[in-house]
């Protein structure tokens, strides 16, 4: 009977001094490894890109800012800020089978384009706002290669019309022809083709566009 006293004695002073007799321990909250930076390769701007056939659309997001670069060169009369509406250099130097195509860009169409901005800008009185620009789309056609000098096609479509509010009427005039690279319009010949420095068909209200074989 004492052996059994002091063994019982002895099991409760080490359950005393031990605190608690769980077994359980917290193990250490494993921390996920953070994810490796991911580099993204910046965007090839477009005109590096070979052409394709899609046939551009003048209601994406992607027009619409184009449209408005160019108004903004309108109403400021810079030509830098209307430019990211032009059709891009490095797409001309793939499109014309010509011997300098990047000088003819800048020493023709670009020169002819701020002359244009400029004579625009005239027209236009402080205040006017872009309301659209109407695309006659049902006048597109494939320019193909051989043809105006070019050894690659693009779609072409002349007599688009940039609408605008002013003083609160409606007013307009033309983009003489727009150009595709890879599904997207660009400007090439605002004022006319073949002349620079004017405005093309300015009228009063939405004015109209007509077919032209233009290219």
């Amino acid at each position: 009977m004492l052996a059994r006293r002091t063994a019982l004695a002895l099991l409760f002073a080490v359950a005393g001094c031990g605190g608690s007799t769980s077994t359980h321990t917290s193990a250490p909250v494993a921390t996920a490894p953070a994810p490796p930076p991911v580099h993204r390769r910046p965007s090839r701007p477009p005109g590096t890109l070979p052409q394709t056939r899609a046939f551009p659309s003048a209601t994406t997001p992607a027009f619409h800012t184009e449209m408005a670069a160019l108004w903004r060169g309108v109403v400021g009369g810079d030509v830098r800020a209307a430019m990211p509406a032009f059709f891009p250099e490095a797409a001309y130097a793939q499109v014309k089978a010509i011997a300098s195509p990047r000088a003819d860009w800048t020493n023709r169409l670009v020169h002819g384009y701020a002359l244009d901005i400029a004579a625009a800008h005239a027209l236009v009185r402080p205040g006017a706002r872009l309301v659209r620009v109407d695309v006659p789309s049902q006048y597109g056609h494939w320019v193909p290669p051989g043809s105006c000098y070019n050894g690659v096609g693009y779609y072409e479509v002349p007599n688009a019309r940039l609408v605008y509010r002013q003083a609160g009427e409606l007013r307009s005039f033309g983009i003489a022809s727009m150009i595709s690279w890879r599904g997207v319009w660009y400007v090439v010949h605002l004022g006319a083709v073949g002349q620079s420095g004017v405005v093309d068909d300015p009228e009063a209200g939405l004015g109209t566009s007509a077919q032209s074989s233009t290219c």
